[in-house]
Formats: structure tokens, C-alpha cells, sequence
């Protein structure tokens, strides 16, 4: 019987520990990526043009895709809508349930992980401020046309659902780009290899 090398023992617990710590490190990113969704729907500003909302979701949704990277980012959205529809009072002022899928801001949440994939996959690793405004904006993009076509099959008026679910919400929404863009090439500088 061969007995491993202390050295070939050391390499494969290096790894055992690695793995764990690695997947300690994901489960840990996703369940803060969730809190940072519940906190910043909680901060909603009513809008008098229509049935939306404004919050801090979109660019926190930028945010986690663009840090987590597509496949982290878009599952930590995943489990937050879970989260919403088993009941957590997570969504926008508090809100939970299927019902907020049905509603004006259901196009909105079933588009977040979509658009964080998509910001997660734009970013490219140490990448500049530029790149990560472009997969920023590419992720808002996304949020939108979910925004917007939600409320035109609910209200059969794609002209006004644009003006209700888009158009509120262009320059503020440009300012959280501009935030979430700089954030995150921050933090994609400062990312740990190997995450």
C-alpha cells in the first residue's frame, strides 16, 4: 500500500481547505448580495408620473453583477426573488408575494437577474471605468425594456408604459450608473484571484 507524501497529504488538504473557503466565500457573497437588494428596495420614492416606484434596487443590481460576475450575480437575484415570493417582505416598501409579480413592478424584479448577468458578463476583470460603465449601462438597459414591457401587456399601452416606467427614471438612473460603474472597477481591481 502507497502512503501518500506529507507534501502530496499538504497539497490535498491545500485544496480541501481552498474549496471550502472558496465556497464560503460565494454563499457569504450571496446572502449579503440579498440583504443589500432587501435594504435598498426599502428606500422607495413614490413617483407622481406613475405606478413605479424609485429605489435603490437598479444600481444595486448593477452592482452585484458586475462585482459577483454573471453567474453569482444573477443566482444572489434569483434566491432574493424567492425570498420576495415565499413571503419576506423584501420588495419595494416592504412588499412580498407573487402578487408583486403581477403588479407594475413585476417586469422590473423578474428582470434583475437578467440584467445583472448581463452587467456581470460585460465587466471584464481589472477593467477600466469605461468598460464598467458600458456593462453598467447595458445591465439598466436590461432593467428597462423589463420595466417597460410589463407595464404594456398589463396596461395595453406601450406608449404610456413608457412613460411611466422608463422615462421617470433616465437621469437618475444615469447617476447610479456612474455610481455603480466606478464601484465596481474598483472593487474588480481589488477582487481576490481565483473568486
Amino acid at each position: 500500500m502507497i502512503q501518500p507524501s506529507p507534501s502530496n497529504a499538504a497539497v490535498a488538504r491545500g485544496e480541501a481547505v481552498g474549496t471550502e473557503s472558496t465556497t464560503r466565500y460565494r454563499a457569504l457573497s450571496i446572502a449579503a448580495a440579498v440583504i443589500a437588494m432587501a435594504l435598498s428596495a426599502q428606500v422607495a420614492i413614490p413617483v407622481s408620473l406613475g405606478p413605479v416606484p424609485m429605489t435603490l434596487q437598479p444600481m444595486v443590481v448593477l452592482l452585484i453583477g458586475g462585482i459577483l460576475g454573471p453567474r453569482l450575480g444573477a443566482g444572489a437575484l434569483a434566491l432574493y426573488l424567492v425570498a420576495g415570493l415565499s413571503g419576506l417582505p423584501v420588495f419595494a416598501a416592504g412588499g412580498a408575494g407573487f402578487g408583486r409579480l403581477l403588479g407594475p413592478t413585476g417586469g422590473y424584479l423578474l428582470a434583475f437577474p437578467f440584467a445583472a448577468a448581463v452587467t456581470g458578463t460585460l465587466v471584464v476583470d481589472r477593467g477600466g471605468v469605461l468598460r464598467s460603465w458600458f456593462a453598467a449601462f447595458a445591465g439598466m438597459v436590461v432593467i428597462h425594456l423589463g420595466g417597460v414591457a410589463h407595464l404594456a401587456l398589463l396596461g395595453g399601452n406601450p406608449e404610456l408604459a413608457l412613460q411611466w416606467g422608463s422615462l421617470p427614471f433616465v437621469t437618475a438612473d444615469f447617476g447610479k450608473i456612474g455610481i455603480a460603474s466606478l464601484i465596481i472597477s474598483w472593487a474588480r481591481r481589488r477582487r481576490p484571484t481565483g473568486r
